[in-house]
Parts: C-alpha cells; structure tokens; sequence
C-alpha cells in the first residue's frame, strides 16, 4: 500500500533537501511538507501544510493520513525545543502516524557552551524512544557547507582559526544527510536504531588543504583558544550563536567527532569523499 511521508521544517536547507531526495527515489509514495511559514516552502513541488512546532493543535491536522514523519530538530533554545519536539511527537500519535525519524546530532554532552543543544537532543531522543512509535534516530556531523560558504573570510584572514586544535570532525553535507535520512524513512529495516552520521573525520589543517585545492588559497591553520574563540564568535555571531559555535569547536578539539560513522550502513554506499565534494567545487 502506497505510504504518506511528511517532512518537517521542509522550508529549511535539510529538511527541503530530504524532501527533494524522498521524490527523487519514490514512485507511488506520497511526500507532504510541513512548515511554520507555510509561504516559504513554495516550489517544492508538494503538497505544504503548516507545522508550526509550538501549535499542537495545528500538527495535529497536519499530520492527519501521514504513515511515517521525519522530525527535523529545532533551532529555538534548548529548554523551549524539548517541548516542542514533543509536540511533534504527541501530534503524530493522535493523528495514527507509524512511524518517526529524527533528526539528531553529535556533540559533547557535557562541559561545553553547546551541551545544552545536545542534551535537548538526547532527552528528544529518548522521547522518541518512549513514544510507542517505530523509530529510527540519526545523529548528524557537523555540516561542511558553512566553511565553504565563508570562504571570502577566509581569504580575508588568509587562515582558519578555531578552537579545534589537533581534534578531527566528522564532517558531512546535507546532500549527503537527505540520502540517509530517505533510506532511514523509507525502510523498516533501521528501525529502534540510532546511527551516527558522517564521512571521513578530517582534522583543520586538512580542511585548510581541502580548501585551498578547490578556491585556489593559501589559507593555513591557526589554533585558538576556547576563550579566544568564543570571543571571536560572539562577537560576529551574538551571545547566543557565538558560545554555540565556539562550543562545537571544543567538542571537536575533545575528539568527540572522531568516532566511527554509520553512514554506509544506513545509505548503502560510502560516504562522499571530501577529494570529490571539494572537487566538485573547482570552478
């Protein structure tokens, strides 16, 4: 029997690039979008319904003949998501949905500016767990794309600074996410499992070569302190972002992201490698 998939926060960058990759691969399968500005998910191509986190009620209706939903986690602060996400969770219960999968993270559960994000993160996930549904959980690396995008920042400094010292990141795109998660979606197989999600762990002085090979720079690697660089980011980035940030970077500089990925296990294939993803930013 043809399923009904809804995909939350569809108007933001992951949860519309699951979107794509779940009408991309599916025949006969329905794909719906909720979103809380239901405007801003316009030429999608899918049905849109509102799905404003905070309004129960309205998740309720939304997820109304909806077999399987992917909870895409929040961006509010951490006291407010865990409310939220189970608003979410409570919403599809009600409407008779099968089955949720959740988008998750890796990070320091203790210690950092970013814990608080991630135990959210970990109380969701155990909310999951507890909700009677099927489930699959994933836990995503630290997404690529924002150093690619600061590259003019870069040159600007000739170097990246951070706070991650000698740590390696696994890294991973959202391209590369909306894969997994469409195979975590559409198969029974992952389910009441929870998998980490990245490509290859790569250190800043990598990263400062995987960089300087696709946009032609001479950036190096500058080590910071934590102090030194939650400064940095605060001060670019406001109180609340700039600890975050720089909260990621000890977790890194921890060794908290070099652990072993799920990734091929769940997509059926390896990750991207970072030779190729940055290949395929030369110009």
């Amino acid at each position: 029997m043809p399923m009904t998939i809804a995909v939350t926060a569809v108007s933001g960058q992951l949860g519309g690039a699951i979107a794509r990759n779940l009408m991309a691969r599916l025949s006969g399968e329905t794909v719906i979008g909720l979103a809380r500005t239901p405007a801003n998910a316009k030429g999608l191509g899918i049905e849109i319904r509102p799905g404003d986190y905070g309004n129960p009620e309205q998740l309720r209706t939304s997820l109304s003949g909806v077999d399987t939903v992917l909870l895409v986690s929040g961006m509010d602060a951490p006291d407010a998501r865990i409310q939220q996400h189970r608003n979410v969770i409570k919403a599809a219960k009600a409407a008779g949905v099968k089955k949720i999968v959740y988008t998750s993270i890796q990070g320091a559960e203790e210690g950092t500016a970013f814990s608080p994000v991630v135990q959210s993160n970990r109380q969701t996930e155990a909310d999951v767990r507890d909700s009677g549904l099927a489930y699959a959980i994933g836990r995503n690396g630290i997404y690529i794309e924002p150093d690619v995008e600061y590259i003019d920042s870069y040159k600007a400094r000739g170097k990246i600074a951070n706070s991650a010292g000698t740590g390696r990141c696994g890294y991973t795109t959202r391209s590369e996410l909306a894969h997994a998660y469409a195979c975590l979606l559409t198969s029974d197989t992952f389910n009441g499992q929870t998998f980490n999600l990245w490509g290859a762990a790569i250190t800043q002085p990598e990263l400062a070569r995987y960089m300087n090979d696709a946009f032609g720079t001479s950036l190096t690697y500058h080590e910071m302190t934590t102090e030194e660089f939650v400064a940095d980011r605060t001060a670019e980035l406001g109180d609340f972002i700039g600890p975050i940030i720089g909260g990621i970077y000890e977790g890194i500089r921890r060794g908290v992201y070099e652990v072993p990925s799920d990734f091929e296990t769940v997509a059926g294939r390896p990750h991207q490698s970072w030779t190729d993803y940055f290949g395929s930013l030369v110009s």
